[in-house]
């Protein structure tokens, strides 16, 4: 059986060389200040919140195109791994105390021991929360997909979304981020992005070309941009207190 999860961070993925600008754009638009560097070559920070605990990462990645992944937090680091290989996961990278973890369309998550107590949510900040990891799947991988991540947390709701190609993974209340599938419209490798849930997305999308980002594409509740590392987001209409879409009146 699958062990719950404890905490969760989502993690910004983007090319080393821009790494320090990733770091510079998110740390303003969630108000957090930045840990020490850690790894090799500084290739890690934490993004802390003041009054709450942290649910965001940056890594410097040196191959691979700017994206994101999932940090999953857990009482017992080698069970949860034997189930989530036991569903159809791939081992990666296995450490002395985590593991590096591939899903079976492809996608890369991590899990560690839940060692610092986590347990307060970073709060809303003007209006909008980062809130959730959007996995973009292929069409033939996208069934299967959802039915292990469903698998593997079996104590997060699974929920069709607002449209047909959108399933949603909401975790148990007080965890920070929760998963989107998202069923693409072409055959391409699975990949993920951030997204995060705002009360005015235009004034969120005002906030963020300020700092740097670009804006990309507009979809039907939702707006595609840049950040100045290369990396794609969405601002998306949720309630950022609920991850929900607002109630009609």
């Amino acid at each position: 059986m699958s062990q719950p999860i404890l905490w969760t961070h989502a993690f910004i993925d983007r090319p080393l060389e821009l790494f320090s600008r990733s770091c510079e754009f998110w740390s303003t638009v969630t108000d957090t200040h930045l840990s020490e560097l850690r790894g090799e070559q500084e290739e890690f920070v934490t993004l802390l919140p003041e009054g709450a605990d942290a649910c965001l990462k940056v890594q410097g990645v040196v191959a691979g195109k700017a994206g994101a992944h999932l940090d999953f937090a857990v009482a017992d680091v080698p069970t949860f791994v034997a189930s989530a290989l036991r569903l159809g996961a791939g081992l990666v990278t296995e450490h002395a105390r985590w593991a590096v973890l591939r899903s079976p369309a492809g996608q890369l998550f991590c899990v560690g021991p839940w060692e610092h107590g986590e347990s307060v949510r970073p709060p809303v900040v003007r209006g909008t929360r980062l809130d959730q990891v959007c996995l973009d799947i292929p069409p033939s991988l996208h069934d299967a997909e959802i039915a292990f991540w469903a698998a593997l947390l079996p104590d997060w709701e699974s929920l069709s979304g607002s449209l047909p190609e959108f399933h949603v993974l909401k975790p148990p209340a007080g965890l920070p981020v929760r998963i989107l599938l998202q069923r693409l419209d072409e055959e391409r490798p699975v990949s993920a992005h951030l997204d995060l849930a705002c009360a005015d997305i235009g004034a969120t999308r005002a906030e963020h070309e300020r700092l740097g980002a670009e804006f990309v594409a507009e979809g039907r509740r939702w707006t595609v941009m840049r950040d100045p590392a290369g990396g794609l987001y969405c601002l998306t209409g949720r309630d950022p207190e609920t991850g929900g879409l607002p109630s009609r009146r």
